[in-house]
């Protein structure tokens, strides 16, 4: 930690209240919140007839405590365990009235003379904001932007895991020194010292942080990002139910403690209702009682766990989305009185504009097969390619997220709003025409090292699909390895076309199928900025130029990925060209060997062929003639 980020935070905790007490409030009971529209509505504030509805609803659950009946123990009993198996209600959510236009709470467009709007930036001067997950990739955006596009912000709490022996401290420091905030410590360097560490874990009770800073971040704390999550497609459902559901359920009962707390974002994903082809902005019902869930994997055996996870998620794809879920309802159970909002981007990809164009830290979703078509590794996949490829910039999430905490700290509600961020609505881009772009960049910015010219195609034809993944990925991969062990060298083709072939796996659920995500009330949210806030917090996907940000995503991942300068480009570009005729010249032989194996096989064939050629060679003859 930097010596002026520890001053700063021995100042604010000894602004702490030591008095501050450690038992949250008892949240209202199930009769107190209930599923309405994907709102958070009390019954004391509906009319009996909506009342009845809302019950008549969540008729199929248990009543449960916000404590969670599996949640700190390590056993439940049997009728807990009947619960767990059976399924909830199905997966509807009541009608939204008629005077709403499809949103969940009125908005009023921004209007100049409007003498109460507070800018976003001037909302967050003096405000301090809790992050989890500000480690990952949406993470450190949303640390940058707030520091860059916030500059009064007072601090910016991090929860930071211990990792491999590394102080929260040293990481929080590697992490500063990202490429990513360099533009900050070039033209703002004591900003970074507002961001500080608060040793924790997302798995841990309490989330593993100390009594000490949980009085600093109650005290203090106005402003929450949850966006901590296990985004990996095929986690086991005991760890995914842990970090995604349990972690949630651990931070809002921090913020109930939370003095000040005026907002609190919860990062969803769109795909978390992927079992409908129609997604509102709306929470619905799950399959399961949430609890139920967290009992189950607190007393069943690992082993039997993973034997359960396909029943459990059922058409879902994976324990991700199943988990995420469930963690919507539960935040919609658990929130009680507190302020809420959850975003739910679609497929996150690389940053638009912010910090710089095409800024990407990993290699998840379209990034690694895209890379992979970089190399020359990667040439086929089951995509529906007429289908919309629903991907939404990092940059655009963070800056929906800002202003949606904004928009709840500002217009108190009743009800807990859900943004649909996604561009398949409002700028769609198909798969083909992705893939189209991508192969036009790749080719145009090389990467060092290309193994073969990029191609590729998608189909829908799983027999045809197979044999050209077996002609193209696997039997290459083993040719070369194969040289390379000759050459005393270390073999990796396979393994990498192993790794390919399972991130293929994850993804091909996505890309063969499509969904409409409604997206009103993002929409409507920016609707209320003033112009000028709609320059610094740009989430209009409108405004996407898909070739030109397919383009800045492949240098992006080349630069930040790769570690390769643009200074290497003229050479890659020279021996892409070389990989081109190589190619060209590959597809002539094996026309020429196919051609040669027919004709060896047919003789009518050859026949054919004699005859082509002696027509074709007296044309010829009679050219000078003509």
């Amino acid at each position: 930690m930097s010596h002026a980020a520890a001053n700063n935070k021995t100042e604010t905790e000894a602004a702490t209240n030591s008095s501050l007490k450690q038992s949250p409030p008892q949240p209202a009971n199930s009769h107190d919140a209930k599923l309405l529209n994907g709102t958070l509505a009390r019954t004391n504030g509906l009319t009996h007839a909506a009342s009845a509805a809302v019950n008549s609803s969540s008729s199929g659950y248990g009543s449960s405590s916000a404590a969670g009946s599996g949640a700190g123990s390590g056993g439940a009993t049997s009728s807990a365990s009947s619960a767990a198996v059976g399924p909830g209600p199905p997966s509807t959510a009541l009608p939204l009235p008629p005077s709403s236009n499809g949103l969940q709470m009125p908005y009023e467009r921004f209007r100049a003379d409007d003498s109460s709007y507070v800018p976003i930036g001037q909302f967050y001067a003096g405000r301090s904001v809790f992050i989890t997950g500000g480690t990952g990739f949406m993470g450190k955006v949303l640390v940058e932007k707030l520091l860059r596009s916030c500059p009064d912000i007072r601090n910016i709490y991090l929860l930071i895991r211990p990792k491999r022996g590394q102080e929260v401290s040293a990481r929080l420091t590697e992490l500063l020194n990202a490429p990513l905030f360099e533009s900050l410590r070039q033209e703002k360097p004591k900003e970074l010292s507002k961001v500080i560490p608060i040793s924790g874990d997302i798995t841990s009770e309490e989330l593993g942080i100390s009594e000490k800073d949980q009085n600093l971040l109650c005290r203090n704390v106005s402003v929450v990002f949850h966006s901590a999550a296990t985004v990996k497609f095929d986690e086991k459902l005991k760890l995914s139910v842990t970090i995604n559901m349990l972690g949630t359920k651990r931070l809002v009962e921090l913020c109930h403690r939370m003095l000040s707390l005026d907002a609190l974002i919860h990062v969803s994903t769109a795909y978390c209702n992927c079992d409908r082809t129609d997604v509102s902005e709306v929470i619905y019902a799950p399959p399961y009682n949430p609890d139920d869930i967290i009992s189950l994997i607190n007393w069943l055996p690992e082993d039997i766990l993973d034997q359960l996870t396909p029943r459990l998620i059922g058409k879902r794809p994976n324990t991700y989305t199943f988990t995420k879920a469930l963690a919507e309802h539960m935040l919609l159970k658990e929130a009680g009185n507190l302020p809420v909002a959850i975003v739910r981007p679609s497929i996150v990809t690389a940053s638009l504009n912010e910090p710089f164009a095409g800024w990407v830290d990993n290699f998840n979703g379209p990034t690694g097969l895209v890379s992979a078509l970089a190399k020359g590794m990667f040439r086929t996949m089951m995509c529906e390619k007429n289908y919309v490829a629903d991907m939404v910039p990092v940059d655009i999430v963070i800056n929906l997220m800002i202003a949606a905490a904004w928009r709840t700290a500002t217009r108190k509600s009743n009800n807990l709003l859900i943004y649909n961020c996604c561009t398949g609505q409002r700028n769609p881009i198909i798969w083909s025409e992705f893939v189209k772009h991508a192969m036009t960049s790749v080719r145009k910015h090389p990467l060092e090292g290309c193994l073969w010219y990029p191609t590729g195609d998608l189909r829908m034809n799983r027999p045809m699909n197979t044999l050209n993944c077996i002609a193209k990925h696997f039997l290459p991969a083993y040719i070369l390895d194969g040289v390379a062990r000759i050459m005393g060298k270390k073999p990796f083709v396979v393994n990498v076309q192993n790794k390919i072939a399972k991130a293929v796996e994850c993804l091909e659920y996505f890309a063969t199928r499509q969904w409409r995500f409604k997206d009103d009330n993002v929409h409507a949210l920016l609707n209320t900025l003033s112009p000028k806030d709609r320059e610094i917090f740009v989430f209009d996907v409108r405004h996407i130029n898909w070739d030109k940000y397919v383009e800045r995503y492949v240098l992006g991942f080349r630069e930040f990925l790769f570690k390769q300068r643009p200074e290497s480009l003229p050479a890659s570009r020279k021996r892409m060209l070389r990989l081109y005729y190589l190619h060209q010249l590959t597809k002539l032989v094996a026309v020429l060997l196919t051609w040669r194996f027919l004709m060896s096989r047919s003789k009518r064939l050859n026949d054919l062929w004699s005859s082509f050629l002696e027509n074709a060679l007296k044309i010829a003859r009679l050219i000078p003639f003509l």
